[in-house]
């Protein structure tokens, strides 16, 4: 199979068991921009330390291959035995969420905004986070003119939150303060 099928040079794309659309619909953008947030937790994952949450990251790329896949299929029924894989457990908003409580309560109050900056980590985890913001943007838009599982917006809305969490943790422990405005 080669890489590229010629098929998009006009500026359409296959939807996944249904039909072609231009690369600027919004079912496009929504999966693209998650696509681009995978992407960009693999740059966060490949920035050290390494070894800072690297399962949880992997797992919710793996989540956000899921959401992405079940955003491309307009009609998930027609394409119920390809989607089994891209099933999401609710409980990862639930676990985002235990993970944020454990640590905002290691980490010193928050007064005032904070610029994403400081180690090499937290830019990263800060880049995430406003690529997921975008997604979730996306993900709104497609959602106001197409059926979507409304889980897809909790679970975007709660992993930015966990992002910047992140984001502060990993300059806690590279002992640099958080950059406020």
């Amino acid at each position: 199979m080669k890489i590229y099928t010629r098929t998009g040079d006009r500026g359409e794309t296959s939807l996944f068991g249904a039909g072609r659309v231009p690369k600027n619909h919004p079912r496009v953008a929504a999966y693209g921009d998650v696509d681009e947030l995978n992407s960009v937790l693999g740059l966060v994952r490949a920035t050290g330390p390494n070894d800072f949450f690297d399962s949880l990251l992997q797992a919710i790329q793996r989540d956000l291959f899921s959401i992405g896949g079940q955003l491309a299929a307009p009609d998930p029924a027609a394409v119920a035995k390809a989607l089994v894989k891209a099933n999401l457990s609710t409980d990862r908003v639930s676990e985002f969420e235990r993970v944020i409580d454990e640590f905002e309560a290691q980490l010193p109050p928050l007064r005032a905004f904070v610029l994403p900056a400081g180690s090499s980590k937290a830019a990263a985890l800060h880049l995430a986070r406003t690529v997921c913001r975008r997604a979730e943007r996306s993900v709104v838009h497609l959602a106001q003119e197409s059926e979507i599982p409304e889980f897809f917006i909790v679970y975007l809305n709660r992993l930015s939150d966990l992002l910047f969490t992140l984001a502060r943790l990993a300059n806690h422990r590279a002992g640099v303060s958080d950059v406020t405005w």
